[in-house]
């Protein structure tokens, strides 16, 4: 049995949110809340929430045994990309990209 949560359009690139699930992957969820507390990261809030929600959903929705749960699965995809143009000299433009994730949390029972 799983339970799943997402978070989708979040504004930060996935690269940085990847840092920070690779550092609570395969771990209980005690473990991987005092990881999250202590990870001075501005991706470990949103995976914090995401986390917390997951077990909500496993605990409510599936009737799972809460000291049983570990993360599973975790993995940040990239999402729509904001493109927005910033001026430059002699009458040029560069492009800026502001990038969104789609970060799912997956977590099974042991």
């Amino acid at each position: 049995m799983e339970a799943i949560s997402h978070a989708k359009m979040q504004r930060i690139a996935p690269r940085k949110v990847r840092l920070v699930l690779d550092l609570i992957r395969g771990k209980s969820i005690e473990e991987a809340v005092v990881v999250l507390k202590n990870t001075d990261k501005k991706s470990s809030l949103i995976v914090y929430k995401l986390l917390m929600s997951a077990a909500a959903n496993a605990i409510n929705n599936n009737q799972m045994d809460e000291e049983k749960l570990y993360v599973k699965a975790t993995y940040a995809n990239e999402g729509a990309t904001l493109k927005r143009i910033r001026p430059r000299a002699q009458g040029r433009a560069s492009a800026i990209n502001k990038r969104t994730s789609h970060i799912t949390v997956v977590l099974g029972e042991r």
